[in-house]
């Protein structure tokens, strides 16, 4: 994983953190704007908020599109990525962000994190790329070791297997540099994961799902709460 995203860093980091950009041609301003629109539409689909105190961690920050905007609601930021030139990027480009802290984590789990570090986890649209379902499962079990009691973990992930067997860019147009590469790679591709099998993950860390939006989807969100705190019953949305 650490060299397939490294490569992709090197490649087009801004494309292939956010595929909603123009290959080749980044928009940097729009890129960190869609960024701040994607973090408040997550808080909003869960129902969640960030207070002026929280440490929260970004898991799979890449170049730092979600912890800028984390950076400006929170006290303090532990941004993870699995690849050294992604958060290469993430630094130069954040430079004024003096609240981050750059991790670079195995793309197994959360391990530089202190137990009990943190108020909140957020990860967006990072999941979806994994190819095991056991490493995202890990990941949910650690989001609750680090988690303080009451803390929350909003997430997403596929619940679709089909969009994992889509064909990917003509490869002749890739090597040719017209098109990105990487993308029939199964460490691009991903796998779904079932809804059932994060609520057992969950458990096992600790955590209890509160919401639940776009079950059987490619973009399926998770509200889990550690335990400990004011909790909700399991909603659907």
């Amino acid at each position: 994983m650490q060299r397939f995203w490294d490569a992709r860093a090197r490649e087009d980091a801004l494309y292939f953190v956010d595929t909603r950009q123009t290959y080749r041609h980044p928009d940097l301003e729009g890129f960190f704007a869609q960024g701040d629109a994607d973090l408040e539409n997550l808080l909003g689909l869960l129902g969640l908020a960030i207070a002026p105190s929280d440490v929260v961690v970004d898991i799979g920050c890449g170049v730092g599109r979600l912890s800028r905007a984390l950076a400006a609601r929170a006290a303090r930021v532990l941004a993870i990525d699995v690849s050294a030139e992604m958060l290469a990027r993430a630094r130069d480009l954040n430079a004024g962000a003096d609240n981050i802290t750059w991790l670079q984590g195995d793309g197994l789990g959360l391990g530089p994190i202190a137990d009990g570090g943190a108020d909140a986890c957020v990860s967006h649209v990072v999941f979806q790329h994994i190819p095991d379902p056991a490493v995202t499962l890990g990941y949910v079990r650690d989001m609750g070791r680090v988690l303080r009691p009451g803390g929350w973990a909003a997430f997403g992930f596929s619940n679709d297997p089909a969009v994992h067997t889509r064909a990917a860019p003509g490869r002749v147009r890739a090597l040719l540099g017209r098109a990105p590469r990487g993308q029939g790679d199964a460490r691009w591709r991903g796998a779904p994961v079932a809804l059932d099998d994060v609520r057992a993950a969950a458990g096992d860390g600790g955590l209890e799902v509160e919401r639940v939006s776009g079950e059987g989807t490619q973009y399926c969100f998770v509200c889990a709460r550690r335990r400990g705190g004011n909790t909700r019953s399991d909603v659907v949305l």
